[in-house]
């Protein structure tokens, strides 16, 4: 097979968490399907979960091949040079055992408490302030932020400016190509200060971390370490800060599941992990290419062509799950592949899984009767961007 008469994906841009409907008929029928992202050559997109997790896992898919391509990708920006992202193992490894330590599943454990006293605080001034609120500004955006900010070592004052930064280089269609490679330069410049102030005073922080194995043990070049900071300061962030509203909107939408989950706060766990697997966070994923020729169950993919796997689609797979489009907070099935899968599994996925536990179980218990106020339509949705997300949403909940 080669491809040819490619369509443009993703099949319709949609700010709301819904799943391009097509997924099914491709899962069904085409599995591997020609498309064209909005930049780059023509790719395969697999849509099956079993072919998902092949081309993220298997070492015959490269990342690293890409670098020297026109990748097909749905952003303009293509990353900063020296990003884990960009590289295979061995060099992936040796990138990711720098900071891997500060996400372990002990480590994490460690920082819940303080998460916990972060989300209890938020929700304080929120009760002061009374309702309604809104839900990303006051509460799931702070928590992440506060959480990596503490532990890379980034001052807190400037999430504003980094906030930014990380929409553009995150954007699809929101910022002008101009706009976002300037951002890209400013993030990397405020990042590089950072790397200089540990140097003058180190410190015992993530940052300090890695600038002493860039100086003192010669893992890392200075483009590796400035990229390493600015992956960990937005990745760390942006999937919680998204996740948060989503999945309580999410919720919201599903009355009866709400209801089981406030009945018995100890599901939380089980209900982010079917939250992770039910709710898209984007549409598509970076391209890999095939080292050799590689069959899937639609065909084989040549070497040389890029493929790009759907996360979301795999996650609807009924090959793997019952009724995929069911939310069922105690379903017992296969793991999602919502943080990824094989080398580039998410780094922070342990963090996120904790934050975003943290935070249902506290807005459940200490806001009764949280809901919308309003409507859906008074809902504000994020607009060309790679995350899909709330950008506001107004709730309420029952006065004590």
């Amino acid at each position: 097979m080669t491809i040819s008469d490619p369509q443009a994906f993703p099949f319709h841009e949609t700010d709301e968490l819904l799943i391009e409907p097509e997924f099914e008929e491709l899962r069904a029928n085409q599995p591997m399907c020609p498309v064209r992202l909005a930049h780059g050559e023509p790719a395969w997109l697999v849509t099956r979960y079993e072919d998902v997790k092949t081309v993220l896992g298997d070492s015959r898919f490269s990342r690293a091949e890409a670098a020297a391509r026109d990748e097909p990708r749905t952003r303009y920006h293509r990353g900063l040079s020296g990003n884990i992202l960009a590289f295979d193992p061995p060099e992936h490894t040796r990138l990711r055992r720098v900071v891997a330590k500060a996400f372990t599943a002990r480590r994490v454990e460690q920082l819940r408490m303080r998460a916990q006293d972060i989300a209890d605080g938020l929700v304080d001034a929120m009760t002061v302030r009374g309702a309604p609120a809104d839900l990303v500004a006051d509460f799931a955006l702070p928590l992440p932020v506060t959480v990596i900010c503490e532990l890379l070592g980034v001052p807190l004052e400037d999430r504003t400016r980094f906030r930014l930064w990380s929409d553009a280089l995150l954007s699809t269609t929101r910022f002008r190509p101009e706009e976002v490679e300037r951002y890209a330069d400013e993030l990397s410049a405020y990042m590089a200060s950072l790397v200089a102030e540990r140097r003058k005073e180190p410190r015992d922080d993530l940052l300090g971390v890695m600038v002493a194995a860039r100086d003192e043990e010669d893992r890392l070049s200075e483009d590796e370490l400035v990229a390493m900071g600015v992956s960990v300061l937005v990745a760390g962030h942006e999937t919680t800060a998204s996740q948060i509203p989503n999945f309580v909107y999410t919720l919201f939408e599903h009355p009866g599941e709400l209801s089981r989950l406030r009945a018995d706060l100890d599901l939380v766990p089980q209900a982010v992990e079917e939250l992770m697997r039910f709710v898209p966070l984007g549409s598509g994923g970076v391209a890999r290419y095939a080292l050799e020729d590689v069959e899937l169950s639609g065909g084989v993919v040549r070497a040389g062509e890029p493929v790009v796997a759907s996360n979301a689609s795999a996650n609807r797979d009924t090959a793997v799950y019952t009724c995929p489009e069911k939310l069922d907070l105690t379903r017992q099935e296969a793991s999602h592949v919502g943080f990824g899968h094989g080398p580039h599994h998410c780094l922070g996925a342990q963090l996120a899984r904790m934050e975003l536990q943290v935070a249902l179980r506290t807005l459940l218990e200490r806001l009764p009767g949280l809901r919308l106020a309003g409507t859906a339509e008074d809902l504000v949705w994020k607009a060309g961007a790679g995350v899909k997300g709330l950008q506001k949403m107004l709730v309420t909940w029952d006065a004590a």
